[in-house]
């Protein structure tokens, strides 16, 4: 049976409405699913190295698919690229480059303000309130390269009118791999709009002997 690691978005959880459909289709076609919290109930002390070293505990070392969306699409290639064993990764609207994507949303005051006072206030979509965030986030992201080497099949969608991460950092990603498959959608950042599209698509690609 296949392995799947779900890895959910920036400031999301386990429970996200797209994490629980995809589960359910996947397991549906023969997968086996686990929706992972990279926040390990310690947002507030999230960091990309953390996140990592928690992905590296579920795999537990074996072959392992990925499904990551927003900031886990980023993680997903992050952890592909050093991790050979994973056999594919479905990517939606993944966040590469995600340190410089923080740093351009904020203005260099506010990035300034952060540093200095150590933390800031955010909205946590997963809990529906405002969390605090440490500015550990922001400076162990730096570390990470924009767009990791991944070399197993992967495939992504983003939406063309995605106003958090642009479309254009997929195309540049998929532009000089011909392992990356990259389809553009009418939709925004979520993709809600286009689940039942992706799915079966997606069943595909990580399912040996799918039905679709």
């Amino acid at each position: 049976m296949t392995r799947i690691l779900y890895l959910h978005g920036f400031a999301s959880g386990p429970s996200s409405r797209k994490a629980l459909f995809f589960r359910e289709c996947l397991e549906a076609g023969g997968g086996r699913v686990e929706i992972l919290d990279l926040a390990a109930g310690d947002f507030e002390h999230l960091t990309v190295t953390g996140q990592l070293a928690l992905m590296e505990q579920a795999a537990a070392g074996e072959p392992v698919s990925l499904v990551g969306s927003s900031m886990g699409g980023y993680l997903a290639a992050l952890y592909a690229a050093r991790h050979p064993e994973v056999r594919r990764a479905a990517l939606l609207a993944p966040a590469f480059g995600f340190a410089r994507l923080w740093a351009e949303s904020l203005a260099a005051a506010s990035v300034a303000e952060w540093r200095r006072q150590g933390f800031m206030d955010v909205f946590h979509y997963g809990e529906g309130r405002q969390r605090r965030l440490g500015y550990q986030l922001l400076e162990d992201a730096a570390d990470y390269e924009d767009y990791p080497d991944v070399r197993q099949p992967t495939l992504i969608f983003h939406g063309a009118r995605d106003d958090v991460v642009p479309p254009q950092s997929s195309q540049v990603f998929a532009a000089s791999r011909p392992n990356v498959r990259l389809e553009i959608l009418d939709s925004g950042h979520d993709l809600l709009n286009v689940l039942d599209h992706m799915a079966p698509r997606i069943a595909a690609f990580l399912l040996p002997g799918a039905i679709t």
